[in-house]
């Protein structure tokens, strides 16, 4: 069996993270954010847990 790169547990870059930063400070919300940083919407937000980072909540 052929070996093959999942992104899965991937740890988080600093370039990631500032990217969070931006897009939550714009007032983006978890699923756009998520779908740009191409994560899932909850490792999204448990690492912008772990950064403090609010996210707007999108009604």
């Amino acid at each position: 069996m052929s070996e093959r790169f999942e992104k899965h547990r991937q740890p988080w870059r600093s370039d990631e993270v500032g990217k969070l930063r931006t897009l939550a400070g714009k007032g983006k919300g978890l699923k756009e954010i998520a779908k740009a940083l191409n994560r899932t919407e909850e490792s999204t937000r448990e690492r912008a847990k772990i950064d403090g980072i609010s996210i707007a909540k999108k009604r």
